[in-house]
């Protein structure tokens, strides 16, 4: 039985043209008040003249503290009448009706603190949840928070380029068939390549399971807002989602947006409609209260109001002309001899579960070029002070804002053809691709109990069939070999070794050289015990 797909109302959406927490705290900061409170710096008097110089008068005067009047508390008002919503809520409702969500909460630690209040309201200890292999690790960290078990899911996996992409809907099926007694699933799309998976799919199959969607879709924060881009999330069915605004969207590192859904999309069972999201609204709010700061920064408030009014009332238009100047460099970068733009026309293409490619993610293969991604980003960056976003073995990433300044797209192919005047013929060498990745071994703890247990340092060699104590995974393949209360096995130290071997970054690990790997004591036999009673091996 499922209940009716009852259509949102949407505000008005002259509504989107404000920024009410920015305008908020912009008035109050013109005005001038005396400040008898924190910060210390006073508006900007107190603060170190060349931090002062550099960042503005006015970043300071915008630098409010929580529970101000009329800007994140309610205003002083009539005796006997309710006090109307104050910027802060009516900011972070229109967030919530531009991606379509239920409810929206600022975040001023990043995605990672969404992540972290996500696993608390959803992964509590004794629960089940399906994780993406490659999730972000912030992932695995809120379980540590929780205590909650995580039951994972393999990606799909390009071996040409030793790449991984995104979960299909029969991949989570099979996944859920394996784990029927998860509660949620949290799955990435995109994915740090710009690759896109089924997320409408995805979610009838976790809904058909009973369970919860999450989507981490921290590199779309775009999505949604032009009919070249994929629809949000919300919209095509997820229930929680995270949105990193500082990505692709305009708003200052470290902000993001999480949202819940209302539970109207799509069809669904009973127990997934409404007062099942609503109660989930209730627990992240409960999670974020927890986590968040007393004394978060405005700025970051301010400017994801900002970024979502410029998303949602002229994204449209912005991402226009954006996409059109993408796809000249697409073409001018794939005139360049022994270079290739990741995408539908991509001689590796159709890659493994992708249905579509984030066009503000340029993923370029340097194969043929015969030089590494690696050292092609290091031309760039030490002879032409051009920075790119990421470099693999196989490829050079960019990451393009939607408002990219026309001169930075225009500029990069020439960048690039310098990079590549000293390199070996086109087609000379192909640099061979990255390691595939390992199996996992047997989940012995959760997260947090190996976080917990005492912990030794031992050699690679000696840690297998030890339970490891950290995470470790190599970027790229960005699948994780071994993470926190699992078995290590011959295979994935071998495989860390491989990657490390050839240069690529193993992310996580306390010694990133792998000369040691962080392992449960066998000591910790309380621990062990507690395996025993409760099942977590099976």
């Amino acid at each position: 039985m499922t209940e009716p797909d009852v259509p949102r109302t949407p505000l008005d959406p002259a509504a989107q043209l404000r920024a009410p927490y920015l305008e908020a705290v912009a008035a109050f900061a013109r005005r001038g008040p005396r400040r008898y409170f924190v910060p210390g710096h006073t508006g900007g008097p107190g603060a170190d003249p060349g931090l002062l110089g550099e960042i503005g008068r006015s970043a300071f005067a915008l630098d409010v503290p929580q529970d101000m009047p009329g800007i994140d508390a309610s205003p002083i008002g009539w005796p006997g009448l309710p006090a109307p919503p104050t910027p802060i809520a009516q900011a972070e409702l229109l967030a919530a009706d531009a991606y379509g969500a239920g409810r929206s909460w600022f975040l001023t630690n990043g995605a990672t603190q969404g992540n972290h209040a996500t696993m608390l309201a959803l992964a509590p200890e004794g629960r089940e949840i399906l994780v993406q292999r490659n999730s972000h690790g912030s992932v695995v960290d809120g379980l540590v928070l929780s205590g909650g078990t995580a039951r994972f899911v393999a990606p799909g996996y390009d071996h040409d380029l030793g790449m991984a992409t995104v979960v299909s809907p029969q991949q989570l099926r099979d996944a859920i068939a394996r784990h029927p007694d998860a509660d949620a699933v949290t799955l990435v799309s995109p994915t740090y390549f710009g690759m896109v998976g089924d997320v409408a799919g995805c979610a009838r199959v976790a809904h058909e399971a009973g369970m919860l969607l999450v989507v981490d879709c921290a590199w779309g924060p775009h999505f949604g807002f032009h009919e070249d881009l994929p629809g949000s999330a919300l919209r095509q069915g997820a229930d929680v989602v995270l949105t990193s605004t500082h990505k692709h969207g305009g708003s200052l590192t470290q902000s993001a947006i999480l949202h819940v859904g209302d539970g109207t999309v799509g069809p669904r069972p009973a127990g997934l409609g409404p007062d099942r999201l609503a109660r989930v609204q209730d627990d992240v709010a409960r999670a974020l209260r927890m986590l968040r700061s007393t004394s978060p920064s405005s700025l970051l408030m301010a400017s994801l109001d900002g970024a979502r009014r410029q998303l949602a009332a002229h994204g449209a238009g912005l991402l226009d002309v954006t996409i059109a100047r993408v796809r000249a460099l697409h073409n001018e970068v794939g005139a360049i001899p022994g270079c290739r733009v990741l995408g539908p026309a991509h001689p590796s293409a159709p890659f493994p579960g992708v249905v579509a490619h984030d066009p503000l993610r340029v993923v370029i293969d340097v194969r043929e070029t015969g030089l590494t991604g690696l050292e092609v980003q290091r031309r760039l960056r030490d002879e032409l002070d051009t920075v790119v976003e990421l470099a693999t073995h196989s490829t050079v990433v960019l990451v393009i804002g939607v408002q990219a300044p026309g001169s930075l797209l225009r500029e990069f192919p020439s960048a690039l053809k310098r990079a590549l005047r000293a390199s070996r013929a086109a087609g000379a060498t192909r640099p061979p691709t990255t390691a595939s990745p390992a199996e996992p071994g047997e989940t012995v703890l959760t997260p947090r109990q190996a976080h917990l247990a005492d912990q030794e340092r031992v050699a690679p060699g000696d840690a297998v069939g030890r339970v490891a104590a950290e995470a470790i995974s190599g970027y790229p393949p960005g699948i994780p070999a071994v993470l926190p209360g699992e078995r290590v096995t011959a295979a994935a130290v071998e495989h860390l070794e491989t990657l490390r071997d050839a240069g690529v970054r193993l992310h996580g690990a306390a010694d990133p050289a792998l000369g040691t790997i962080l392992v449960v004591a066998e000591s910790a036999g309380s621990s062990m015990a507690h395996v025993e009673r409760t099942g977590l091996g099976r």
